[in-house]
């Protein structure tokens, strides 16, 4: 009777998922595996992480178990656990999502060199389209999104995959489901939301039944809140980006907008792919980062700027382990070309408290911002002031975020300095802007 083994990493989920698929296809019985890989728990596992990926492992055990099956969860080194498993069920294949990190690479190079174990990776998994999508210059990914959009958007894509009808499980013990509190040290945002397949997929159909019409109008609007709020599910895989995209109207501005926002993750993780050192490294040398200046950045983390719309941000970042994207792009612009700081700095601070925060996407956000990314535009600066005038303007999303302030009517929000606000209370601006 033939075995293979899903390792389960960024695809927990029983809809769509190629890895799953495939090994019920091709093996009589399958053994659904997550590794609690020790090297990234306790210490290295964010607290908002480590909450929302212990619920999406309950949901999709107990998607599994809708299956026959169930979720083994062992606790080790990834490879040495994939090898126990092994030698106790006779499995010869193993099955996979592909992904781009130094981590991942390491990992699927030393599965590969398990002896009697076939390795299959799956792509289209964490993406919706393949990471080997390349120009015709040759080149071994594309460095500009526009051109890079029109070949995701021409691409082929798979038609998502059912769950299996049913999985069966050889006789294997399993560890208990990952209590959040051994997967990290810290607590979590008090507004986190909740991991999961089975919730990830009520919030895109409530998404698609109606909001992401106005999408392409409301997206920037701060206190709107317009956003899909479906990356923490897109990121940990409970929801395939497959699936997501094939369900997205791309014939109305609202759906060709969210579409748009795919590609751009997708377009992330082609580059990490083919420059895995941009994690941390700068993907273009960029010399412009003043001396470390540890009370601004101190500042910055805090929420405690001085500039309302900044502050709001990173302060909705700490409630909710989540923030919108212009409030993403304000806040690292306001450190890396106002503060002058290193976009590392920024970025490390985003990795501990976004739920939704992957190497691909963070990273090289903040280096698009940052100015040694793929932006074709390095000197952009976003002034603070501005933004707020344009994508917050009378203030209700800083009076939200910023109780403290909740008392200065409409616009008059962002600068407080001209209410005389106690500094006691809220501090002045760090640095002046331009029209403040």
């Amino acid at each position: 009777m033939s075995v293979a083994i899903v390792l389960f990493t960024r695809d927990l989920r029983v809809h769509d998922n190629p890895a799953l698929t495939a090994a019920a296809r091709t093996a009589d019985q399958v053994v659904p595996l997550f590794v609690v890989d020790e090297a990234l728990v306790p210490d290295r596992c964010p607290p908002n992480r480590a909450h929302f990926l212990a619920a999406a492992l309950a949901e999709l055990d107990k998607e599994l178990r809708a299956l026959g099956a169930a979720l083994i969860v062992r606790r080790g080194a990834v490879v040495d656990e994939v090898e126990r498993v092994v030698r106790e069920t006779g499995a010869t294949t193993v099955h996979l999502a592909e992904d781009v990190s130094r981590y991942s690479d390491r990992r699927e190079r030393a599965l590969r060199e398990l002896p009697n174990l076939t390795v299959h990776l799956h792509s289209g998994s964490v993406t919706a389209t393949s990471t080997e999508l390349t120009p015709s210059t040759g080149r071994d990914h594309f460095a500009v999104f526009t051109p890079y959009f029109r070949r995701w958007s021409a691409a082929h894509r798979r038609a998502p995959l059912p769950p299996p009808r049913a999985l069966s499980v050889p006789p294997i013990t399993s560890e208990a489901l990952p209590d959040p509190r051994r997967l990290s040290s810290g607590s979590p945002s008090p507004g986190l939301r909740v991991g999961g397949e089975s919730t990830g997929r009520t919030l895109l159909r409530d998404w698609l039944d109606g909001p992401i019409t106005d999408y392409a109008r409301a997206n920037d609007d701060l206190a709107a809140d317009a956003t899909s709020h479906l990356s923490p599910y897109l990121h940990f895989g409970c929801l395939s980006p497959t699936e997501v995209v094939t369900r997205v109207d791309t014939s109305t501005d609202g759906g060709l907008a969210f579409a748009r926002q795919l590609a751009w993750r997708d377009f992330h993780h082609q580059v990490l792919a083919a420059h895995p050192e941009a994690a941390w490294s700068d993907y273009r040398r960029r010399v412009d980062s003043g001396p470390e200046d540890a009370g601004a950045v101190a500042a910055w983390r805090e929420g405690r700027t001085g500039y309302p719309i900044v502050d709001a941000g990173l302060r909705q970042l700490r409630a909710e382990g989540w923030m919108p994207g212009r409030a993403r792009l304000i806040a690292a612009s306001f450190l890396a070309k106002s503060l002058h700081q290193d976009w590392r700095v920024g970025a490390a601070h985003f990795l501990h408290w976004l739920v939704d925060a992957d190497l691909a996407n963070n990273q090289l956000n903040w280096q698009w911002v940052a100015g040694t990314g793929t932006d074709t535009r390095p000197n952009r600066v976003l002034n603070p002031l501005r933004q707020a005038e344009r994508y917050d303007p009378d203030g209700a999303y800083a009076r939200r975020w910023l109780p403290e302030l909740a008392h200065l009517p409409g616009a008059s929000i962002h600068r407080p300095w001209r209410a005389n606000v106690d500094r006691a209370d809220y501090p002045a601006p760090i640095i002046d802007c331009v029209g403040s």
